[in-house]
């Protein structure tokens, strides 16, 4: 199993007591793939091996808008990422091939916490 495909079986990332790093990034695709899916997972499998990556959260609604949440342990790890010279190119070519539209935003996470899965009667 690859990294990416481990990281999605996991539905939710398993990250530290705060606080942390999250840059969530929303987008609308555009139609078709066009390498897409193997970009993805080779960004995902690269971030993976960055100093700080903790995880990532990431969902696709069926009318292409999803939104994609990756954890990092501070700023400067963020920095590091998006200055990748990999990252760097992948992302220009998604500007130009892949979103009709996205947005950026990093936050730091100041608490968090989870609940019980509850089952369906």
């Amino acid at each position: 199993m690859s990294v990416a495909e481990a990281m999605r079986a996991q539905a939710f990332a398993k990250t530290p007591p705060p606080p942390y790093y999250a840059v969530i990034f929303s987008s609308r695709r555009t139609d078709g793939d066009r390498g897409y899916a193997e970009a993805a997972d080779a960004m995902l499998r690269l971030a993976a091996q960055q100093p700080g990556f903790i995880g990532v959260e990431s969902a696709r609604g069926e009318d292409g808008v999803g939104i994609t949440v990756s954890y990092w342990s501070d700023e400067a790890a963020i920095a590091a990422w998006r200055a990748h010279a990999q990252h760097a190119l992948v992302r220009e070519h998604g500007r130009t091939h892949w979103y009709e539209h996205f947005e950026v935003r990093i936050a730091r996470v100041e608490r968090a916490y989870a609940g019980p899965v509850l089952e369906s009667p």
